[in-house]
C-alpha cells in the first residue's frame, strides 16, 4: 500500500521532509518499534476517541496508554475509545490500527503527550501496518502546534 495519500500530501503541501521506512508487517505499535529498531517513545501512536459532538486524536508514544481520566477533565465531559466503523470513516485511505498521529489532516481535534517536546526524530504511523515516516521532532511539533498539550500517557 504505501502511506496514506491524505499524510502525503499534507506533508508534501507543507514541504515537511521525510523519510519512509518500511518493515514486516505488525499489529501494535510495540511491535512496530521492536521491527524498526526504533525507540517506543519516538513513535507517535494515535488513539481514536469520541465525546460529545466529535472525535479526538490522543498522541502517545508506542510504549504508553492513554490517561482518559486526564482527557477527560480537561474537556469537562466523558471520552470513550471510538469503534473500527468510527475509525474507518475518519480515515478512511488508512488501514484499521494504522491512523497517522496528525490531526488536521483529518479534521479532528487532537491531545499530544508532553513527552514528544524535546525528541530529535519522531516516526508515525504511514497508514498501512508496514511503513514509518520519519520526520524531524522541529518539524512534529510544529505540524502539532495546535494540539492540546498535556500528560496523557502513562
Amino acid at each position: 500500500m504505501g502511506i496514506a495519500l491524505t499524510l502525503q500530501e499534507y506533508l508534501d503541501d507543507r514541504h515537511i521532509p521525510y523519510e519512509v521506512q518500511r518493515h514486516k508487517r505488525t499489529h501494535c505499535a510495540v511491535d512496530t518499534a521492536r521491527a524498526s529498531h526504533v525507540p517506543g517513545e519516538r513513535i507517535a501512536k494515535a488513539v481514536v476517541l469520541t465525546r460529545e459532538g466529535g472525535y479526538i486524536l490522543a498522541i502517545v508514544p508506542a510504549t504508553a496508554r492513554v490517561r482518559l481520566d486526564v482527557i477527560e477533565n480537561m474537556l469537562r465531559c466523558p471520552v470513550a475509545l471510538a469503534n473500527e466503523d468510527e475509525i474507518i470513516e475518519l480515515f478512511p485511505d488508512c488501514d484499521l490500527g494504522a491512523v497517522p498521529p496528525l490531526a488536521e489532516p483529518y479534521a479532528v481535534d487532537a491531545f499530544l503527550d508532553e513527552s514528544f517536546d524535546d525528541q530529535p526524530n519522531i516516526y508515525l504511523e504511514g497508514g498501512d501496518h508496514r511503513s514509518l515516516v520519519r520526520i524531524s521532532g522541529e518539524a512534529f511539533r510544529d505540524l502539532m502546534k495546535d494540539a492540546t498539550r498535556a500528560r496523557i500517557a502513562f
